[in-house]
């Protein structure tokens, strides 16, 4: 379980890019954060994984403090990062020795670590590419040589930060479907986008809007309730579908439930 109680930071004193924000996160949920850009989404994301330090309030993760230097190594490893762009994460110059690299970080046994490298490897169907070199991968690819790295050391969070905005329609769809499969399995997602289509399958959505937390619901509740373009953001094409037909009564639920389907938000 992960928590924010009240919590604030800056850069400068005075002013607030996370201005007191609270919420908690469930073992098990698949949680979008949205948000204009400088909204401070991608602060949250960094607050999570104690690569940044609240000023006020706390942050931890199944009661382990991320102000503590003493516990902040044990959520490292409970929490994978995967960035936007995957070549800032990529440090050696084959793929089996950067999902390797990792594991060494966190001292696996060695009679470990093939194992472990084939599986993260076999998940995000990267196998074949094991003695290639990273930067001849496509964008797509090497965001999910980008994931089994985290994969490997077997987290039990996985923050996306816009893990998709720089690839193709492919690319991201590989990616998101990862996710899923992820989360179906049991593990906590947290994606950070600002393509809207893509929150319609998260569980939950959190809107951070000048570092305050605007909105905490499910999809369908966000957009019926929410007006999206005033903080800078695009209805889905199925909403802006259903919206421009002005679907009303029966019509309206069964669209819900079809978004439902389609996205399988239970």
């Amino acid at each position: 379980m992960l928590t924010f109680d009240h919590v604030e930071f800056y850069y400068k004193k005075g002013q607030p890019v996370i201005d007191g924000v609270s919420f908690t996160i469930q073992a098990g949920e698949f949680v979008s954060i949205v948000g204009a850009n400088g909204s401070g989404k991608s602060t949250v994301a960094k607050l999570i994984d104690g690569l940044l330090l609240p000023k006020k309030g706390t942050v931890k993760v199944h009661q382990l403090d991320t102000a503590n230097s003493d516990e902040l190594l044990k959520i490292h490893q409970q929490i994978g990062f995967v960035f936007q762009n995957p070549e800032d994460q990529f440090i050696t110059t084959t793929v089996m020795d950067e999902v390797l690299f990792g594991l060494q970080n966190i001292q696996v046994p060695r009679e470990e670590m093939r194992a472990r490298v084939d599986a993260a490897l076999h998940a995000v169907q990267m196998e074949e590419y094991l003695e290639a070199m990273p930067h001849q991968l496509s964008g797509g690819q090497k965001q999910r040589v980008a994931i089994a790295a985290i994969l490997a050391m077997r987290p039990q969070m996985i923050i996306f930060d816009e893990a998709t905005s720089m690839l193709d329609p492919q690319g991201r769809k590989q990616v998101l479907s990862i996710m899923h499969e992820l989360h179906n399995q049991g593990m906590t997602i947290v994606h950070i986008t600002h393509h809207m289509e893509e929150v319609l399958c998260a569980e939950r959505i959190l809107l951070i809007q000048e570092g305050r937390l605007q909105f905490d619901g499910d999809p369908l509740s966000f957009f019926e309730t929410v007006a999206v373009a005033d903080y800078q953001l695009q209805l889905p094409f199925a909403v802006r579908l259903h919206k421009t037909l002005q679907l009303e009564g029966p019509l309206a639920a069964d669209w819900k439930e079809g978004i439902r389907s389609q996205w399988s938000i239970n």
